[in-house]
């Protein structure tokens, strides 16, 4: 029994250390998932229409937010293992290679925007409606779309920044510049969604500008904070005196980046896939499904931070050459996740059916919500395990397996599954939604197999 409990469950250390580390990050992520959802409800006064419209285009976005994670996560590999070796001018390096990488992803994304902007939004409305609610999703999509445009490149500079103070263990100053913009973005959308106080009502178009107020200030205030503390953060000391890399930098990074970048890529386009299949079974099922990921996104923080606690920890372990360590922190931090996660689905379980309430729109249209809110919930568990074995597996470099893991699977067993079951059966949305969320747990059992052969225990920055 000792013996378990030392295995599986760390001392008040070990889960202190977990939670300087998970802590602000789920306070992060939470105030802004909070702030989204209360956008979301705001935009759901408007009307269905209007929150259709900028939940698909949140979808198409999420795609790019997902392309830049990926992009400064190949490169967040060997930062994390740099610090843990106390090398600052490694660090250097792979922050001008994100600042590459995601200049690259945003200019191709803009572009990709405003000239097949429209072509993308329709893409989700090819599901039962009418012909007059299907024009207004797509005017209000298409408007928030290109206000959004905007905010990407403060986004781009936030991601660069924020993702390397907390592979350097950092992540109180993140957390600061995210609450400030989410305060940001709660006023702004108050006063411009509805026209309040002298300021115009602008609907959809005032949460758009909203949205990018904040991500400016985000971007302002962890900027400027952190080239005022070179002390603290050495490596942006000369860090725009020349933007070359080293090109066996480049070649180290870019061969364990690339899986990961094609990997995030490719999996938010299968989940935005996921979404399409989904709408075939009608326009009340984009916006359920709006309403239960607003909700979902809120409680998804908890596994989230904790597959960031893995990236973090377990990745400064790695560079420090300590495998033993480094195996027996990752088991217990995969076991506490899915313990936390498992009280989190419980109460997600509970306000399933209160939630929904929350929107103007039909009475089907909220049933349906809380019936999909209540199938994520009994899945938060399972969500915790693979988020935590995906985020294992790329902490020591095996970005390649960690590929196949988890967008390889998408595509060829979720996206699958998906269409033939809502294209050539008559299940209803509720048993698809089902079906593929429990064909996770055959990834779950792989990375099970996988993480407990230790084929990720690696120094890559030797």
């Amino acid at each position: 029994m000792k013996n378990f409990r030392q295995k599986y469950f760390g001392d008040a250390a070990f889960y202190k250390m977990v939670f300087v580390i998970a802590v602000p990050i789920m306070i992060q992520n939470g105030i802004t998932n909070f702030v989204n959802m209360l956008d979301n409800i705001m935009i759901g006064q408007i009307g269905t229409e209007a929150m259709s419209g900028v939940s698909i285009v949140n979808q198409i976005l999420f795609v790019y937010n997902l392309c830049l994670f990926g992009a400064v996560s190949g490169a967040g590999i060997f930062t994390a293992q740099y610090y843990g070796q106390k090398n600052t001018d490694g660090i250097r390096h792979t922050v001008r290679f994100k600042l590459w990488a995601v200049i690259f992803i945003t200019i191709l994304t803009v572009l990709l925007c405003i000239f097949s902007g429209q072509f993308l939004i329709n893409i989700y409305l090819t599901g039962e409606g009418s012909a007059a609610s299907i024009q207004m999703t797509m005017a209000s999509g298409r408007e928030y779309m290109l206000f959004m445009l905007a905010g990407l490149p403060f986004f781009m500079i936030t991601q660069v920044y924020g993702s390397t103070l907390r592979e350097c263990g950092q992540t109180i100053l993140p957390m600061k510049a995210g609450v400030a913009a989410i305060c940001i973005n709660l006023i702004f959308n108050y006063l411009l969604i509805y026209g309040k106080f002298g300021f115009p009502m602008l609907g959809v178009k005032g949460a758009a500008i909203a949205t990018v107020l904040s991500r400016m200030i985000e971007a302002a205030i962890i900027v400027i904070s952190v080239h005022r503390d070179t002390e603290k953060n050495p490596f942006v000391i000369d860090l725009y005196r020349s933007m070359t890399i080293p090109r066996d930098v480049i070649r180290r990074i870019a061969i364990k980046g690339t899986p990961l970048l094609l990997n995030e890529t490719l999996w938010s386009a299968g989940m935005a896939t996921l979404a399409g299949c989904y709408s075939l079974k009608g326009l009340h099922v984009v916006a359920a499904l709006n309403i239960s990921n607003t909700l979902c996104n809120l409680f998804h923080i908890s596994f989230i931070a904790m597959g960031d606690a893995v990236a973090i920890i377990v990745g400064q372990i790695l560079g420090t050459g300590d495998m033993k360590k480094a195996k027996e922190t990752d088991t217990k931090i995969i076991v506490f996740s899915v313990l936390l996660c498992t009280f989190v689905a419980a109460f997600m379980f509970l306000i399933a059916p209160v939630f929904p309430d929350f929107y103007k729109t039909t009475e089907d249209v909220k049933q349906l919500a809380v019936k999909l809110i209540m199938i994520s919930a009994l899945f938060i568990p399972q969500h915790a395990l693979l988020n935590t074995l995906y985020f294992t597996l790329r902490a020591g470099g095996k970005t390649l397996i960690a590929f196949f893991f988890d967008s390889v699977f998408i595509w060829c067993v979720s996206v699958v599954l998906a269409f033939a079951l809502a294209k050539c059966t008559p299940l209803n949305i509720l048993w698809i939604y089902f079906f593929v969320q429990l064909a996770d747990g055959v990834k779950a059992v792989i990375g099970v197999i996988l993480v407990k052969k230790g084929v990720w225990l690696h120094n890559i920055v030797e």
